[in-house]
């Protein structure tokens, strides 16, 4: 029986879940966006993401939120949530992993606009909240993304 997810070509959705023990852009999983003529917003939060420290090899726990202006393509959820938890063993900085993050979106469905950014709980008495963006060249989604990292609010009391 032949259902439409997988003509789709989606692979884990709806079939046991195998977690991988490492970064693993390779569970990222897209589908056809049916509304690519329109300008919305798609976030998705992960308030339990965690990674390791390269130096140390100490956990660090962060809340990941993604927010993109889908294209063509979106990324299926429960891939993006298997790509997420690869990186529980993975050795990086926080800022390497947001931006990481970022470019494996980017190279996956290609967005109009995307931005990530991790809040990092503190390590040492430091939280880190990293913030990375990215805008379609040439566009007004670059505009954007320009004006967005332009004016962020950093909370720098």
């Amino acid at each position: 029986m032949s259902t439409s997810r997988e003509t789709e070509g989606l692979k884990a959705l709806g079939k046991k879940t195998e977690y991988k023990s490492d970064y693993a852009p390779e569970v990222l999983e897209t589908f056809e966006n049916k509304h690519p003529e329109n300008d919305y917003w798609v976030q998705f939060n992960c308030p339990e993401f965690t990674s390791l420290c390269p130096i140390t090899g100490q956990p660090d726990f962060a809340e990941i939120k993604i927010a993109y202006i889908p294209g063509e393509w979106m990324v299926e959820s429960k891939s993006l949530k298997l790509y997420l938890f690869s990186f529980r063993n993975h050795g990086d900085f926080h800022e390497d992993c947001v931006n990481k993050i970022m470019k494996d979106l980017v190279k996956l469905m290609d967005p109009k606009y995307i931005e990530v950014l991790g809040l990092f709980t503190p390590r040492g008495g430091i939280s880190i909240y990293p913030y990375a963006n990215y805008g379609r060249p040439g566009t007004k989604y670059a505009e954007l993304a320009e004006q967005r990292l332009l004016s962020r609010q950093l909370d720098l009391r």
